[in-house]
């Protein structure tokens, strides 16, 4: 018997048993994946290192940074933030800039557009109605309906695979909060900075964010808490209040284990199949009813020392497949082993089973390379040398029109259980950044030594932004100690 199981080896399960690890409490992780790091982990492919999606390490809450620098100490580097959006053949600057801006969309379409954004405030507040509760309508209220669809309805629609009436505006509100049309037109006439999709440079890893996975597992490790890797839970054993036995398969071997807490970072809806004995058929049903918005990345290495200098490029014309393109020598000179060449990642969203997930990789590799040189950022196919593939399933949940019903119905369901919480991305079916996920494993952990954090409150999109003080941190933070049940959960 150890003292916590952790399912789950992405930065919100291993964050739990780090913590864990500080104050002597034990643990196992299990994880299915050959690596650490969920979507935060690093591959390589002869050599080249690419991320599943890029990942800032930018922060506002101050405890997640200092595990990020109890773990890698100084090897961060400081990478400036550069990138654009691509639309209708041109490339807009991002953050805003007047006058590309101009240059690209042309005074008409500028001037229209502004009138357009005038138009919805002026309707807001001649005739406000009730809040919005889809995506399209929650942006057009704040930034009018024809730059909704210059930079707004088509990469968004790529991402979700469904119209932007059919998503959430909580997922909006969650995620281009700190945004408005005012402040981006303050940002490009006056240079500031002030929203969480702004920032100027973040830290990074010099070999990308799996590095930070990788050295906490060695940590953990040390320290007598073992990751076990390529690890699948097969069962989670409970009485009703209690769970009393996790089952889990490594190869041939079957994995049975018992402890004081358990943690679980595995996506929601399988940990409901997990259950033994099995929920109550609505609970049940609702974990079918949760989606999930898989994810592909076709890393091309390209002969070419410099194709363009962002981070990332945000595809938005819909006649190119590929949604964004992370140019990886770009984070960190460290994640190319020739500087004579560049590697990119060409990166897709589509569902599992989809004509984009089931294509070969050599279909893949022929799109991704058609669309590089379609887009102008290389001249030919020639300079493509090479590629592989990267699948990701369940990257994020869907926020559709029922998707929070069905969630009520799990939380509920799992609150009755007084030593299993649920923390991260997946585990809590809520579209958390890296830091985020960290948060929910670190308050986790604390509730296990003793404290009572209330997890389905934590509410970090707000640290993000500038004018969110530390002193608003901390009341934030006061407020999540609200007990329910035993750990709050």
């Amino acid at each position: 018997m150890v003292d916590v199981v952790v399912m789950g080896g992405g930065p919100a399960g291993l964050t739990a048993a780090y913590e864990l690890a500080k104050h002597d409490k034990a643990s196992i992780v299990l994880e299915q994946a050959d690596k650490v790091g969920g979507i935060s982990r690093t591959e390589t492919y002869k050599g080249y290192r690419f991320d599943i999606g890029g990942h800032r390490f930018f922060t506002k809450v101050g405890e997640v940074q200092q595990i990020w620098k109890e773990i890698l100490g100084d090897e961060f580097i400081q990478v400036p933030r550069l990138s654009r959006i691509y639309y209708r053949g041109k490339f807009f600057d991002y953050p805003l800039s007047i006058t590309s801006t101009l240059k690209n969309l042309g005074i008409v379409d500028s001037a229209l557009s502004i009138l357009s954004y005038l138009k919805s405030k002026a309707k807001g507040k001649l005739n406000p109605g009730p809040e919005a509760e889809n995506l399209e309508d929650w942006v057009v209220e704040r930034f009018g309906n024809r730059l909704y669809r210059t930079f707004f309805k088509s990469y968004t629609e790529k991402v979700w695979g469904i119209p932007c009436d059919k998503i959430q505006a909580e997922w909006a509100a969650q995620r281009i909060k700190g945004l408005s049309l005012k402040k981006a037109v303050i940002n490009a006439m006056f240079g500031s900075n002030d929203t969480k999709t702004l920032i100027k440079e973040f830290d990074y890893p010099i070999y990308g964010p799996g590095m930070m996975w990788e050295r906490c597992q060695q940590i953990l490790d040390d320290k007598g808490s073992p990751v076990h890797l390529e690890t699948q839970v097969t069962r989670v054993e409970h009485d009703g209040k209690n769970v009393t036995q996790v089952i889990a398969k490594k190869g041939e071997e079957t994995l049975k284990l018992s402890a004081d807490s358990y943690v679980s970072s595995m996506p929601v809806t399988a940990l409901i199949r997990c259950m033994d004995p099995a929920p109550p058929e609505p609970v049940r049903e609702a974990a079918k009813g949760l989606k999930y918005r898989d994810f592909l990345i076709v890393p091309l290495v390209i002969d070419l020392e410099n194709i363009f200098p962002d981070n990332w490029i945000y595809i938005h014309s819909p006649q190119f497949r590929v949604g964004r393109i992370q140019n990886f020598k770009n984070w960190s000179m460290a994640m190319v082993p020739d500087t004579s060449k560049t590697c990119v990642g060409m990166e897709y969203f589509c569902s599992e089973g989809d004509d984009l997930w089931t294509m070969s990789e050599a279909e893949l590799i022929a799109l991704a390379s058609k669309e590089i040189v379609g887009l102008g950022l290389v001249p030919n196919l020639k300079y493509i040398q090479d590629g592989t593939i990267i699948r990701q399933k369940k990257a994020y949940p869907v926020y559709d029109g029922d998707y929070r019903q069905h969630l009520d119905v799990i939380q509920q369901y799992l609150q009755q259980f007084e030593n299993l919480q649920t923390v991260g991305r997946n585990g809590m079916h809520r579209y958390n950044n890296q830091d985020h996920s960290m948060l929910t494993g670190l308050l986790a952990a604390k509730n296990i030594l003793g404290e009572t954090h209330d997890l389905w409150n934590v509410n970090v999109e707000r640290s993000y932004h500038e004018d969110f003080t530390p002193e608003q941190w901390e009341k934030a933070r006061a407020d999540l100690k609200k007990p329910v049940g035993a750990y709050a959960n």
